[in-house]
């Protein structure tokens, strides 16, 4: 499927709120109500439209502490891997990323305190054999989080 500019036009508008109207949408974009609603089941069809979530505040749900880590590993076989970002994937674990450079892997963490942290420093880093070395920043201020691809 190749998009049109009024696929792209949709595609940003419900980056921006996916729960806005077909109704509203028809008139930004000019088109149908029934059109748009096509035009969205076969964006979700195809891929474009992965899922629609809800965007939460952290600090709202105590999770005020956001923690990048790179985290660099000893074996990079496909079952070592495999078992990483399996080890990488737990609730506090917002996004993960297989990357290159010097480290091989870089999280971020969302927590409600330090001492979450050093618990999950131990069960994730401190005990895990295959991690080599990992290093933390702690975020200041979130200037600017968007999940927006458009």
């Amino acid at each position: 499927m190749s998009l049109d500019k009024y696929d792209h036009a949709l595609l940003a508008l419900l980056q921006l709120n996916c729960q806005t109207p077909l109704r509203e949408l028809a008139e930004a974009v000019h088109l149908s109500t029934a059109s748009v609603q096509r035009r969205i089941q076969k964006l979700k069809d195809s891929g474009y439209i992965q899922s629609t979530t809800a965007i939460l505040d952290p600090d709202k749900l105590n999770k005020v502490i956001t923690i990048f880590v790179e985290v660099q590993v000893e074996k990079n076989d496909m079952n070592s891997l495999r078992q990483l970002k399996k080890d990488f994937s737990g609730p506090e674990v917002q996004q993960c990323y297989y990357v290159t450079g010097d480290a091989d892997f870089m999280l971020v963490l969302l927590v409600s305190h330090m001492q979450r942290f050093q618990e999950l420093c131990d069960q994730m880093f401190h005990n895990n054999a295959n991690v080599k070395w990992f290093r933390t920043i702690v975020v200041l201020d979130r200037v600017k989080v968007t999940l927006d691809v458009l």
